[in-house]
């Protein structure tokens, strides 16, 4: 495991009882883990390799669902398996119309 730095930050009451609500609901251990995983992903959306563009989307949770039955159903290994697939048919369709 890396070597690990404590860093101390300030911020508003609201956005601290926010992110004790993910812990108290179970989705984090801690308000540190929250934090760590939010640096992960603002991290990772700003250090992508150039030749890489990457997409953020936010899905309603019917449709992460969804996904997961395809997953269950075995037309998928994942989540990210199962977007990509969807991803592909759409841009085949879309070229198709052009």
């Amino acid at each position: 495991m890396a070597s690990t730095e404590r860093v101390t930050i300030r911020i508003q009451s609201d956005k601290l009882a926010l992110l004790q609500n993910l812990v108290d609901s179970g989705e984090f251990e801690s308000i540190s883990d929250a934090i760590r995983e939010a640096m992960d992903v603002f991290i990772k959306s700003r250090f992508t390799p150039e030749n890489i563009a990457k997409i953020t989307v936010d899905l309603p949770r019917g449709n992460v669902t969804e996904l997961e039955n395809l997953i269950k159903e075995g037309d998928s290994v994942s989540i990210d398996d199962a977007i990509r697939n969807a991803v592909r048919e759409y841009t085949r369709a879309r070229a198709k119309d052009q």
